[in-house]
């Protein structure tokens, strides 16, 4: 048996075809879709990055490890906590990853026999090369049964595909760089744009219209779909496709101008938490099964080891997809719980109908306390009813207060000690630019003042 996980980092659900969404974005991934069992409705614990594949290689939410912080040094996973792949090699299973998250913190490097790293001398990390190196890989390892981790870029910013797959997403009629067009003024004149600057705005070359950034994004996800086509492809080539469980996964979305955030994900609404996951294992799976209830980033850890009837630890937090697989179960969850800490610092619930959020720091960005929001009305949660609906709030906050209370024990709450003893670590990395031209944030946000400072790409980390 081989194994195939997959990271579609900053994939967000609503951009894929087979999630409804009205642009062919996806059609392989949507052939993926209808041979296996896609989930309507899965969300991480934690997010961005570093604490989504923490939670998913341990089973656990940010809490129960508690690594809630991207970005933040004191952040460590103690070996106290069970590993997937360390779990599948000592399971008899040839471990391996296609990866740069080892750049992040070390742990992700645990367990494999085979840490392929694929950091090289550009910013970003084309897809491509991630397909080179995994291809290489299966054709010498194919008769071996194992567990192979890759990790794809694509779509996250810079947004930089291949040129040809730009035009079925935008008319060229109009000027990408016409400087007469100031739909890009909010996003440079936003407090987080020395950030952004060096690491999106400046490898765009000038974009001046918003649409065109739209466009860009798309044009990532439908080059990752092929990107997809050909490593299933290679699958097909040496034989293995019967015997291989795929499984692909978005680690969070992307907020494409939705609440003041520009092409970044950090806030725990909808475009940044709703993700796909999609499982296809032939013979095991039915094809075309769609799973309506919701499920968390945290499930895939059982439902692996389940697969491969491997003994796994009693105390995680994920619940097993197989159930639901095959129908004797509608969703893991009535509620699940979100958390993040970079940009901004907030937990949330999220029901079938509603989501409250709590900001604990707003960082770059104008935040409310409270934020509650009613998802069958309001899908794109733009009505916050905290004041309608104050009884409905203190439920919620009760309830998510309890949920911390009850996961952290005695402990201190890691959120709290982060931002109490380190702030917000991408706070922290525009305070370093600002403080090189003699600005405070406080001074920053008040007036960004872009068009008078040229950030040094020197001191951003």
């Amino acid at each position: 048996m081989k194994i195939i996980l997959i990271s579609l980092d900053t994939l967000r659900a609503d951009r894929l075809s087979c999630y409804g969404y009205g642009q062919q974005t996806s059609p392989y991934i949507d052939s993926i879709a209808s041979q296996g069992v896609l989930f309507e409705q899965a969300f991480p614990s934690d997010i961005p990055t570093e604490v989504a594949h923490t939670s998913i290689f341990t089973g656990k939410t940010g809490l129960t490890t508690g690594v809630v912080s991207h970005g933040s040094p004191s952040s460590f996973l103690s070996k106290e906590h069970s590993w997937l792949p360390d779990i599948m090699r000592k399971s008899g299973f040839t471990t391996a990853a296609v990866d740069n998250l080892y750049h992040l913190k070390e742990w992700f490097a645990r367990g494999y026999q085979y840490y392929i790293n694929t950091v090289g001398a550009k910013r970003w990390i084309d897809g491509q090369k991630v397909n080179d190196l995994a291809k290489s890989w299966i054709k010498d390892h194919k008769d071996e049964d194992f567990f192979l981790f890759l990790h794809y870029w694509d779509p996250h910013t810079p947004y930089l595909p291949p040129e040809q797959y730009v035009p079925q997403f935008y008319d060229f009629a109009s000027n990408p760089y016409d400087p007469k067009n100031k739909s890009m003024e909010p996003a440079f004149n936003h407090p987080a744009y020395p950030f952004f600057k060096h690491h999106h705005y400046d490898l765009l070359e000038g974009v001046t219209d918003i649409n065109y950034l739209d466009a860009l994004y798309n044009a990532e996800i439908r080059y990752l779909d092929d990107l997809l086509k050909d490593l299933d492809t290679c699958l097909s080539d040496q034989g293995i496709t019967e015997d291989t469980m795929l499984i692909l996964f978005g680690d969070h979305g992307e907020s494409l101008t939705e609440h003041n955030i520009f092409w970044d994900h950090c806030g725990l609404y909808e475009p940044t938490v709703h993700i796909p996951v999609i499982i296809r294992w032939p013979g095991h799976i039915r094809g075309g099964t769609r799973v309506k209830g919701m499920i968390q980033h945290t499930d895939l850890f059982p439902t692996i080891l389940e697969a491969v009837e491997s003994e796994f630890p009693n105390r995680v937090d994920g619940q097993s997809l197989w159930p639901l697989i095959y129908g004797s179960k509608k969703g893991n969850y009535d509620e699940v719980y979100l958390s993040e800490c970079a940009w901004q610092a907030a937990r949330a619930i999220r029901t079938e109908r509603y989501k409250y959020i709590k900001s604990y720091d707003g960082g770059p960005f104008t935040r409310p306390p409270s934020e509650l929001y009613d998802l069958h009305k309001d899908p794109y949660e733009l009505t916050n009813l905290v004041s309608a609906l104050p009884d409905l709030a203190e439920q919620f906050e009760s309830k998510l207060n309890s949920w911390v209370k009850v996961k952290n024990g005695d402990r201190e709450d890691p959120l709290l000690m982060t931002l109490q003893r380190e702030g917000l670590p991408f706070k922290r990395r525009i305070e370093k630019i600002l403080s090189s031209h003699g600005l405070t944030w406080e001074e920053w946000k008040k007036d960004p003042r872009r068009e008078r400072l040229e950030f040094s790409s020197q001191i951003i980390t």
